[in-house]
């Protein structure tokens, strides 16, 4: 029998008899937690004293206790910045329900939490090594998603140019597919360049997390270093929320988000975004003129053909709050984009003409139910489609030059290779989580995730090409059991096992007779197999002192256009790729004060190591004009990460967040060698590896009338000097300097948050900044943006 057979006869028998087994033996406690305004206190923990009972309540201060026996108790109640509170009940012959409020112990301090931050929230208080940024503190700015999280202590997205471009994503050294990236727990493989998160408005999200190494098992898929899961408000509710930005290189973003909620639980949700730049930024570059010849070898010039636009529709219908489905929504996501392609892989030779474009066409079902049969039983299904395609466009035949000049070829050709080229990867993916809560106590966890492929390509200019009739196609499936154990109020473990399945199909060509232009192509299948484990536990030595350690067993699967490759894309394929693996491990203390009833303070520090083999890293191919993914050996890393902020009344925040990451290349010999590499210990060319933020925030309220609120902030990025190539290269290892990104913002609301404006001022010095090889971000930018919201209870 198979691992994952076996994984899941086990679950399916366990859940089955604890569902049989757990009886009621008591009664029912149940209550909310608000201050004496009547706002609810999310997360507080109340504790049944002299027994094992303890909780934590939900995000509207409500909290149950199952089985509770009869007697006398006494309840004792903690939430951060509340003073402590107990309260004897009697549970005699019936249920009871009630409700308490805390004093706030600090007065004037009525607002004490960070902007972009949520110092109480359960996500930060989980065993993993976890952020959790609040978003809705940040929905009057004009950040988009990734922006948001380049903010984040151990994060780096990084960017090949400006609005539209390719991004992705490094959390403490890991990068790129290394890190998974969720909606709501579904994960983006699939979606496609339409709806990517530097295009993706932050309004989309309520909370974002951030979970640096270790994973917990209820976020499937193969995530290596780390992922992102994009919490939206999927409460049913009745509201509005439309903005506008536009600002510099005519770059306009529109995004709405509506929803309505009926009585009868008819539910309707719509986001639409869009987003269009001309991207025509300033950029320091080698040129010449094409006919004389003359040689420019700093000029400043603007970016000439780089336009980037998308529409992107993501429509809900069904019911919530029902019997057999807390939610059950069928979906439809519709987008399309155009990108022109100004450079290759480098900034070396500009393109005129050449561009990109895609769209994505994707059902999608959406399924919630709690106590599904039985009491503690959640079930979570999804599952989508993705038949959209992309196509590169390359048919003129011309060089440029930075000024836009060019020369017309003759003949049929292209400037990077002529091409006419679709794609249709028709990428699906599958998920079912299922959730078991036993008592107080114990709870387990079955996840499921699988990701099918399989690409069809095409290209009128040879439509009868045997390459692009060649099969390509892909199946993986992840498989999770978890358990947590919550000893009591202080004490949390949870471990976990996952096994990892990868199904390639693909051919490769050969000749057959030896004659020139006779070509064959030979199938291939190839299946692998691996098992993962891990284990995360939290333990809080006071109640605003928590630590915490998580380690892991973790494999990640290349994907398909890393073993196809993407020539949209720029990306050549492998298919001798092998998953990779890391041996992870993660630290963290946790520390939140407050003092002088005015002040408040929160500390964080994690520490982690990593032990990968067959580390999945990115290089040129051998004309560098392509980007190629292959195994390294051996790859160590380790290295801290911290944040400290600092409030003052609701008046004034700052923080500082710094991140240090050692990857040092531990493969001693390399590939049909027999002599120490140049490269053993070397640090990983092209990561940064030393990195920050700091950022300060000074909050005015009834500013010319009251209810008019004004906030005034800044934030500075800064990316210590790095390698592009080997340090041992010498002088080709090609230095990428110091970087310092500051930025400007003011945000005013008016009419109790109704509306809103917001203004930003980026790369305020104009500094050059670079984070894929040589491709220069954006200079200096100033934005503006209005945002009308509006919502009522359902």
């Amino acid at each position: 029998m198979s691992t994952h057979k076996f994984l899941f006869f086990i679950s399916f028998f366990f859940f089955s008899f604890l569902s049989f087994s757990q009886q009621n033996q008591g009664f029912t406690v149940s209550g909310q937690v608000s201050e004496k305004s009547g706002q609810s206190i999310p997360f507080a923990t109340i504790i049944i004293e002299k027994t094992d009972l303890s909780l934590i309540s939900d995000e509207n201060g409500k909290f149950i206790f199952k089985n509770v026996k009869p007697g006398k108790y006494n309840l004792k109640i903690t939430a951060v910045g509340f003073s402590d509170l107990k309260k004897n009940i009697q549970v005699l012959e019936n249920d009871i329900d009630f409700s308490v409020q805390l004093e706030n112990e600090l007065n004037e301090l009525e607002s004490v939490t960070v902007l972009g931050r949520s110092a109480t929230d359960k996500v930060n208080k989980q065993a993993y090594n976890v952020t959790a940024i609040d978003a809705k503190k940040l929905h009057n700015s004009t950040l988009d998603l990734a922006h948001a999280l380049d903010r984040v202590s151990g994060v780096r997205v990084r960017e090949a140019g400006g609005v539209g471009s390719r991004s992705d994503l490094s959390i403490n050294g890991f990068s790129g597919n290394q890190i998974k990236v969720f909606i709501d727990g579904v994960p983006m493989d699939n979606f496609g360049s339409s709806f990517q998160m530097n295009n993706i408005p932050i309004n989309l999200a309520e909370r974002v997390e951030v979970y640096k190494g270790v994973v917990p098992v209820w976020l499937g898929g193969d995530a290596l270093g780390g992922a992102v899961n994009i919490v939206t408000n999927s409460k049913p509710r009745t509201y509005l929320d439309a903005s506008y930005s536009f600002g510099s290189f005519n770059t306009h973003r529109t995004n709405i988000n509506a929803g309505y909620t009926a009585k009868s639980g008819f539910t309707t949700e719509i986001n639409a975004i869009q987003n269009y730049s001309d991207n025509d930024y300033w950029v320091n570059v080698e040129t010449a003129d094409l006919v004389t010849g003359e040689y420019y070898p700093s000029a400043r010039v603007r970016r000439f053909h780089d336009k980037y636009k998308n529409e992107t529709v993501i429509l809900n219908i069904g019911v919530t709050g029902k019997k057999y489905a807390d939610k059950l929504l069928f979906g439809f996501t519709a987008g399309e984009n155009k990108a022109d392609i100004q450079t290759g892989a480098r900034m070396i030779t500009p393109f005129g003409t050449r561009y990109r474009r895609g769209n994505v066409l994707m059902p999608t079902l959406k399924y919630q139910v709690k106590d599904f049969f039985t009491k503690g039983l959640n079930i979570n299904v999804s599952g989508n489609i993705n038949l959209g395609e992309e196509q590169t466009i390359d048919t003129v035949n011309r060089v440029y030059n930075w000024l836009g000049d060019y020369i017309q070829r003759e003949g049929l050709g292209g400037e990077g290779g002529r091409s006419l080229l679709k794609i249709r990867n028709n990428s699906g993916i599958a998920t079912a989580n299922i959730t078991y809560s036993l008592g107080e106590r114990h709870s387990f966890m079955l996840n499921n995730t699988f990701n099918t492929f399989n690409r069809k390509q095409s290209d009128e200019l040879v439509p009868t090409s045997l390459l692009y009739q060649q099969p390509r196609k892909s199946q993986r499936n992840v498989l999770g059991l978890g358990y947590k154990f919550d000893y009591n109020e202080k004490w949390t473990t949870s471990l976990f096992l996952k096994e990892y399945f990868l199904k390639t199909k693909y051919t490769q060509s050969y000749n057959p007779s030896g004659n020139a232009g006779d070509i064959a192509y030979q199938e291939y299948n190839d299946n692998r197999t691996n098992l993962g484990y891990g284990a995360a536990t939290s333990y809080y030595l006071r109640q605003n002192l928590q630590i915490k350690a998580s380690f892991e067993k973790t494999y990640r699967l290349p994907t398909p256009d890393e073993i196809f490759g993407s020539p949209n894309d720029n990306i050549e394929g492998n298919t001798a790729l092998k998953p990779e693996s890391s041996n992870n491990l993660n630290a963290g203390v946790s520390y939140q004060t407050s003092f002088n009833k005015v002040n408040a303070l929160t500390f964080d520090v994690n520490f982690m190591y990593r032990n990968s083999n067959d580390f999945i890293r990115t290089t040129f191919n051998n004309n560098q004009n392509k980007t190629l993914t292959l195994n390294q050996d051996s790859v160590n890393n380790y290295g801290v990460d911290g944040e400290i902020r600092y409030s003052y009344r609701n008046r004034f925040t700052a923080g500082v967040n710094m991140t240090y990451q050692n990857l040092r290349n531990m493969t001693k010999y390399e590939p049909e060698q027999n002599y120490v590499s140049d490269y053993y210990k070397d640090r990983m060319p092209n990561i940064p590896f030393f990195f920050g933020n700091t950022d300060a925030t000074v909050f005015f309220y009834d500013v010319f009338k009251k209810g008019n609120n004004l906030s005034v902030g800044y934030n500075l990025l800064y990316v210590h000097a790095y390698y592009l190539y080997w340090p041992s290269r010498g002088a080709d290892k090609f230095d990428i300097p110091d970087q310092f990104n500051h930025e400007l913002n003011a945000v005013y609301t008016f009419a109790d948050g109704k509306y809103n404006i917001g203004v930003e001022c980026k790369n305020v010095l104009d500094n050059k900044l670079y984070d894929n090889f040589s491709l220069q971000k954006p200079s200096r930018a100033f934005y503006i943006k209005f945002r009308y919201f509006f919502t009522k209870s359902k």
